[in-house]
């Protein structure tokens, strides 16, 4: 990835989801937008996490946000 994703994660809570990847690409989105990330760098995550299956959304968000 060539965009410089910002150290500070933002917490998103996505306990209780029930395995609605749409949810937590918009939750992720929105908490990065409230963290003042720029267009760029939310958009450069939200395509790692829709790169591969759910699992894969999952560690992504994890690895990019405070996941509760």
């Amino acid at each position: 990835m060539s965009v410089y994703i910002p150290e500070d994660q933002p917490e998103v809570k996505i306990l209780g989801q029930n395995g609605n990847a749409f949810l937590i690409l918009g939750l992720c989105s929105r908490a990065a937008k409230k963290a003042g990330w720029t267009k760029e760098q939310i958009d450069a995550v939200l395509e790692e996490m829709r790169a591969g299956d759910y699992d894969e959304l999952l560690r992504t968000a994890m690895k990019y946000f405070d996941v509760t």
